[in-house]
């Protein structure tokens, strides 16, 4: 049997975190395309940039997951996520859609 994803509570989530897991430039792309793609999440693979490893992926994913930002949901033998920004908004607002709006000014660069 799989264990199961844990996902802090959003009151559990601290600023420090979600900014942690966002400095990294592969983490955050992960973020921008599950902010990007369908409303119902993303499979890992779709998610995340095609020449990373499966290992190095779980790893960016559990960071995420820990991090608060991500929900993660098995489906058969999938895992999709997605990304808990209204959740985020309650808590930080505007700081999710502040700091993608501004990976895209600075990639525009």
């Amino acid at each position: 049997m799989q264990r199961p994803f844990v996902h802090p509570a959003v009151d559990d989530v601290s600023l420090e975190s979600v900014l942690y897991a966002l400095a990294d430039p592969t983490r955050l792309e992960i973020v921008k395309r599950l902010a990007g793609g369908a409303a119902c999440g993303m499979n890992c693979s779709m998610a995340a940039p095609a020449d990373l490893p499966k290992s190095t992926q779980s790893h960016h994913f559990q960071v995420l997951r820990e991090a608060g930002l991500i929900r993660s949901e098995r489906r058969g033998t999938e895992v999709v996520n997605s990304l808990r920004c209204s959740e985020l908004d309650k808590r930080f607002p505007g700081v999710i859609a502040s700091i993608l709006k501004a990976s895209d000014k600075n990639k525009k660069k």
